[in-house]
């Protein structure tokens, strides 16, 4: 395996295909291939953005260009990073917003050093299990008073600013608060997402008035505000953040949480702590890919990798049935211990270690077939809808945060005139006795949300993330697979066609029996969906289920930036 040491952008040098070029105006044969780009993969859909000074990636272009500003006007990454994730709460309310929860990874050039943040919020202290036995219910409701569990990301917020951060939250969000009052054009993706949302939640109290105009959820181009959410805005830049957890805001949240005959209340705010943790790596073929521990499912991407890690990935080819097979079933293992395993460490005692480390998973890679689709797996002895962003700075330092109201706009709670819909995160709970993920009082579910990111000999290389529900841990892994063994470089990594397994067993106490169903985005061939599906696997297509990439990688000898967005999402990663 040949790695790249001194050409950070690909992980290795790429070779452009041998073709030979008589002008700028190429001409082929007619059994030639012709490609829509001059250079790179043929998927591509732009080049890498690259900057010396700083970067941002965020899944809308708005917040984008409000985490520059925050860079040009001297603030550093955890500084941009906050006002685009306050921006997004705002523009891109269908995936994220102060209702839900935060997790973050910084690199901080300073000290040279990883830190990782949970600011998940925990559920009712005043919900028992018992309550939803007692309706007969066998899962948590999607939608609803029932699910709803302490929002973290105003905490995390202040945690990240009040540890790394340089300028107040009264300038943080500024920018979002004058969006809010003015309005902003909705982006076309967002519209999609806010009419799917209102056939979910629209008959909550308060959907109407805070996320429609005249009845009807605003179209692509259309001007959208939010005053109630500036007003909110203002309560926490003024007040900081027991404005939220202490203050009138966490009293309207409790006392219209009791209307609606939900559990959390002011007290549950009151009580919220996020805290700092230590971020887990497993090294694949010489990089070191960085992950939180549980209560996220960020390690899941670490066990796939150090299954493929055993396999001549390369020699495959990324268009194979080998390659798809050995993926799917290498996220199989995973995530039956992820279902088994994954849950709040305060707790249970979670087996981090064993599970990510290289012995574990050559104990997991002998129960592969190399030719039949497993249809049960055991355990070693999703829908959501997120947002990811990550910043770097003229300083070294860089971000990787992820930011979600797990279902879409998730419970459909509208805290009134705060503009914001509370999460529904506690739908991740099992309901089954004696299951790591079982529900309780005060403890943190399951999350799906995760960011990542890599180092090499100790030094930052790269902050990456992908979104969207349990695509995540299997696109970290193909985004680095992506890179390492098949070349590509930072733009190409989050373009390329992607490979999706559904049906696993859930840490929500769902078991798989029948080997779940593999989903191809456009680009893999009818060849190789044949070949999987004679190894016994189920294809299925799906919409819109791939996830959405956002990544910066720096490059050490040309001391630059390199950023990528996706085309999946409404997206842009901008520097200067």
């Amino acid at each position: 395996m040949l790695l790249v040491s001194t050409f950070a952008p690909c992980f290795r040098h790429y070779f452009v295909k041998p073709l030979v070029i008589a002008s700028a105006l190429l001409t082929f044969s007619a059994a030639s291939l012709s490609y829509d780009r001059i250079t790179g993969e043929p998927f591509a859909t732009r080049s890498e953005v690259i900057a010396q000074n700083g970067m941002a990636a965020t899944s809308q272009p708005l917040a984008t260009q409000v985490a520059l500003d925050v860079l040009k006007s001297g603030g550093n990454a955890i500084d941009a990073a906050i006002a685009a994730n306050a921006m997004l709460g705002l523009v891109e309310p269908t995936g994220c917003g102060i209702g839900g929860d935060l997790f973050a990874i910084v690199w901080d050039a300073e000290t040279k050093k990883l830190y990782g943040l949970n600011a998940s919020g925990r559920s009712p202290q005043s919900l028992e299990m018992s309550h939803f036995i007692d309706k007969g219910l066998s899962k948590i409701p999607k939608f609803g008073p029932l699910p709803v569990s302490v929002p973290g990301a105003v905490d995390g917020w202040f945690m990240l600013s009040e540890r790394f951060g340089t300028k107040p939250m009264q300038e943080l969000l500024a920018p979002s608060i004058e969006y809010a009052k003015n309005g902003f054009p909705v982006s076309e993706l967002i519209a999609y997402y806010f009419e799917l949302n209102q056939k979910r939640i629209g008959q909550y109290p308060g959907f109407t008035e805070t996320f429609t105009i005249n009845g009807k959820t605003p179209k692509k181009g259309e001007i959208f505000r939010n005053p109630a959410l500036a007003n909110t805005y203002e309560k926490i830049a003024t007040g900081g953040r027991d404005a939220f957890y202490k203050g009138d805001i966490a009293r309207v949240i409790g006392a219209f949480m009791q209307e609606q005959g939900g559990f959390l209340s002011y007290e549950d705010m009151a009580a919220h702590y996020s805290e700092w943790i230590e971020p887990v790596s497993a090294n694949y073929r010489g990089y070191d890919v960085w992950e939180l521990p549980p209560n996220g499912q960020g390690i899941a991407a670490l066990q796939i990798l150090n299954v493929l890690e055993l396999y001549d990935i390369e020699g495959m080819g990324r268009d194979s049935a080998e390659f798809v097979h050995t993926f799917v079933e290498a996220k199989k293992l995973a995530f039956e211990d992820r279902a088994k395993f994954y849950a709040d460490p305060n707790f249970n005692k979670i087996p981090t270690q064993k599970l990510i480390s290289k012995e574990y998973a050559k104990q997991r890679q002998a129960l592969i077939s190399p030719t039949t689709a497993a249809k049960r797996v055991d355990a070693g002895k999703h829908e959501g809808d997120t947002i990811y962003l990550t910043v770097a700075d003229k300083f070294g330092n860089m971000i990787s945060l992820i930011q979600s109201n797990y279902r879409g706009m998730g419970s459909g709670m509208i805290p009134t005139d705060l503009g914001f819909v509370l999460q529904n995160r506690g739908e991740m709970f099992a309901l089954k006795e004696g299951h790591f993920n079982q529900y309780a009082p005060g403890k943190r579910p399951f999350h799906t949300i995760i960011p990542a990111f890599v180092t090499r000999n100790n030094e930052p290389l790269m902050s990456f993330g992908v979104m969207g529900g349990g695509t995540q841990p299997q696109m970290h892994a193909q985004i680095i697979v992506n890179m390492i063994d098949f070349g590509m470089n930072l733009q190409e990594a989050g373009d390329a066609p992607r490979i999706l397994h559904s049906g696993s067993s859930t840490p929500e106490g769902d078991i798989m029996t029948d080997g779940g169903y593999v989903s191809l985005e456009s680009g893999f061939s009818y060849k190789t969906r044949r070949e999987l599906m004679k190894m016994g696997h189920t294809i299925q297509d799906v919409n819109g289920a791939y996830g959405g990439y956002q990544a910066i990688l720096f490059d050490a000898k040309n001391q630059v930036y390199y950023g990528a967005s996706e085309s999946r999402k409404d997206g842009q990663a901008a520097g200067y």
